[in-house]
């Protein structure tokens, strides 16, 4: 995976978001919101814009770019 979203994640708890808030107010959909979870997905420009509004925050500050290893 060459994005993680884990500091997304960790900023929507941080700032009081859970599952059920987070589909119910439609910041993320919920097939996005798994594929991010699993690994899977990721975010257009849009929903980051969106999400770094509500957040208070930067791009960098919602994910984080994990180069793959070489074997």
């Amino acid at each position: 995976m060459a994005i993680s979203y884990d500091k997304l994640f960790q900023r929507l708890k941080e700032k009081g978001w859970t599952t059920y808030k987070i589909r119910k107010e439609k910041l993320i959909g919920q097939g996005t919101l798994t594929a991010l979870k699993n690994g899977t997905g990721g975010l257009d420009a849009k929903t980051i814009s969106h999400l770094c509004e509500v957040l208070d925050c930067q791009p960098g500050d919602l994910m984080e770019y994990i180069p793959n290893k070489e074997e």
